[in-house]
């Protein structure tokens, strides 16, 4: 069902709002990631308790948590009910990280935050794409797919503007700001650990600022029209209902099952790339700390640009050629670095360059546009939350497998990156055999013709 312009607002206004979603979860991996060594270094955290904190993260448990509820509740409750008001829970989360003293605090702030990306992901995006004409549904969600890589890039570039002295580096440029905040609240004899930790204090404030912006902007816009339909006409059926549907469902069932193994496949990449690639850089690749987080930087700017250039043309240009391209970037990115290892700084360039056009249009885009054109609005939030649910679950427990293969110093690098070429190819070959051809066609015209009048 399409919105008219004269009740609704523009589609693209209403994207750009609930894009802020994008940028808040992404961000918040990323200045979990950014700040850990300085949060380590002020509560005296063992590995163990940083690994904890990953396994819950916006990365990985807690948004899997989030999403299997959130995703249900967004079909019967509405889905900008549940984008909207979640984001309170989000910014309790990093209100808690920021103001953290103690392990548990800070471990408490990870699984809220967490558990609100997960909550949020499933809404936001099924309301996009719900709020679209047919010809622009891929742009706008393209559009949203965006702030994944401005919020990393603007996490980063504040960490580093913010950053204390590393050996054989100068301060961040702004921080001798941040040591004088923290000793108007530590005192001038604070301990250099409590000074450095107020950086990433800072960074997560920046999260909780943009937040409280998108709760106010996200509260003026209108429910999505397809949802309200439900509502009218009566064909809105309870919780459980909606979960039978989708379980009872052969054709739901095997698009859950598509779906999940094509990003399950690409995450499994992604989600060790978005937490450890300084890390990787840094311990394999022999670069500094500040050289490693302005290259990382560098990925996340390609993202930018290359979804744009994408968001431009997904409408007009068959999918299943952008998924084809960013996979084969994917895979000769990890080849190259098979073949030349990673401490070639003109080839760690080109890798970085392949893998940021890699995330800028391949998987995660379209993963995010089928996720919500392929099921019925009764659980189309549902399905997606299930989904997500299993893709981060699963990928926090490959975080740990990873960093067991890993090595301490990179010994096993090349095994992992072996490891990430058999998952980035089993991604590229299910996701052509089985993408789907939904261009040109509503959301109610792609329901009747996989669903037929089973579900209405």
């Amino acid at each position: 069902m399409n919105k008219s312009t004269s009740t609704q607002p523009s589609s693209l206004r209403s994207t750009l709002a609930v894009s802020l979603n994008n940028y808040l979860d992404a961000g918040a991996i990323v200045a979990g990631a950014s700040g850990l060594t300085l949060w380590q270094n002020y509560l005296g955290l063992s590995e163990l308790s940083l690994g904890w904190l990953n396994f819950i993260s916006a990365n990985c448990l807690g948004a899997a948590i989030g999403a299997i509820i959130g995703g249900f509740l967004a079909d019967r409750y509405g889905r900008k009910f549940i984008f909207t008001y979640n984001l309170l829970l989000y910014m309790a989360g990093v209100l808690t990280i920021m103001c953290s003293v103690n392990f548990p605090m800070l471990l408490i702030g990870f699984l809220l935050t967490g558990i609100s990306v997960g909550v949020g992901v499933p809404a936001s995006w099924t309301y996009i794409s719900e709020s679209s004409e047919v010809n622009t549904r891929g742009r706008n969600i393209a559009i949203s797919q965006m702030s994944w890589g401005i919020g990393p890039m603007c996490i980063l570039m504040l960490g580093m503007i913010f950053a204390p002295r590393h050996p054989g580096e100068e301060d961040g440029l702004l921080f001798s700001g941040v040591r004088s905040l923290a000793e108007y609240f530590h005192g001038a004899n604070a301990p250099i650990e409590a000074v450095q930790v107020f950086s990433s204090r800072i960074v997560f404030f920046s999260l909780f600022v943009v937040a409280f912006i998108a709760w106010n902007l996200q509260r003026k816009l209108q429910e999505s029209a397809e949802f309200e339909a439900q509502k009218t006409t009566g064909k809105q059926t309870g919780l459980i209902e909606n979960i039978k549907l989708l379980f009872t469902s052969r054709v739901a069932v095997r698009t859950v099952c598509f779906l999940a193994v094509i990003y399950l496949s690409w995450n499994l990449v992604a989600s060790v790339m978005g937490f450890f690639q300084p890390h990787i850089y840094e311990s394999a690749g022999g670069m500094s700390n500040k050289d490693a987080n302005m290259l990382s930087c560098v990925s996340w700017a390609v993202v930018v640009l290359t979804t744009y250039i994408v968001s431009l043309l997904v409408d007009k240009v068959e999918h299943r050629i952008f998924y084809i391209f960013g996979l084969l970037c994917a895979l000769t990115a990890w080849f190259i670095i098979i073949g030349i290892g990673v401490s070639n700084i003109v080839w760690l360039w080109v890798f970085t360059i392949l893998w940021g056009i890699n995330n800028g249009c391949s998987v995660q885009l379209f993963y995010a546009l089928w996720g919500t054109e392929l099921f019925p609005a009764k659980f189309r939030a549902g399905a997606q939350g299930l989904m997500f649910f299993l893709v981060r679950g699963l990928s926090a427990v490959w975080g740990l497998v990873f960093t067991s293969i890993y090595g301490e110093n990179g010994e096993g690098f090349n095994i992992a990156a072996w490891c990430m070429v058999t998952l980035l190819l089993i991604s590229l070959v299910v996701g052509v055999i089985g993408a789907p051809k939904t261009q040109g066609k509503s959301l109610t015209q792609i329901t009747k013709e996989r669903y037929g009048s089973t579900i209405d």
